[in-house]
């Protein structure tokens, strides 16, 4: 069956999956856009209600980062559950999607919501709008393309620099973000508010 999918179908696929991520999302209560009824490329403050609202922001990185992962993690199960043939890109992409859209609406539930806010910086998050999340999934597919296109090595350094570079900015970053949902350490969360 896989065997007969072109890269159509499969981005047909993906279409699909995005489209009903936003869906859900809606059903969940989102927003759609920002509630200021404004849609910007870029925000800069990360303490603002413009946050997570947009369809870009200083999380996005963190978002190609995951695309990058899931690239070599799916190429490793692919390689590990065939015996070495590896799984279709097209497939692979699928599956990237369906984490990142599974996270997406899981990151909007109230649970999660209400742990970032208790555990994280994030003393204002409501949650992302639904462009915002849309867009989130898309600069997954970017980061996984990337790491398609580019050697390993040039990878890793692309992460290690986005991770660097973020977190100086904005004493955030995917690494801090997954340390204080997870393992909420006070003294990182206090270095973190000093740069408020």
């Amino acid at each position: 069956m896989l065997a007969r999918l072109t890269p159509k179908h499969y981005a047909l696929i993906g279409i699909l999956m995005i489209a009903t991520t936003a869906i859900i999302l809606l059903m969940m209560g989102r927003e759609p856009i920002c509630k200021c009824g404004v849609v910007k490329f870029w925000t800069w403050d990360v303490n603002s209600s413009d946050n997570s609202q947009h369809i870009s922001d200083w999380y996005t990185p963190s978002h190609i980062i995951h695309g990058m992962l899931f690239y070599g993690l799916f190429w490793w199960m692919g390689r590990f559950a065939t015996g070495g043939a590896g799984w279709p890109m097209g497939l692979r992409a699928l599956l990237s999607i369906l984490v990142e859209a599974a996270w997406e609406v899981l990151e909007n539930s109230p649970f999660i919501i209400n742990r970032y806010r208790e555990a994280t910086i994030a003393l204002d998050y409501f949650g992302d709008s639904v462009l915002n999340s849309v867009f989130d999934i898309i600069w997954m597919l970017f980061g996984f393309w990337l790491a398609a296109k580019l050697p390993v090595w040039v990878t890793i350094v692309l992460i290690i620099a986005a991770e660097l570079f973020v977190g100086a900015m904005i004493r955030d970053n995917l690494s801090l973000n997954i340390l204080m949902l997870l393992y909420p350490i006070d003294a990182v969360r206090d270095w973190q508010l000093q740069g408020l």
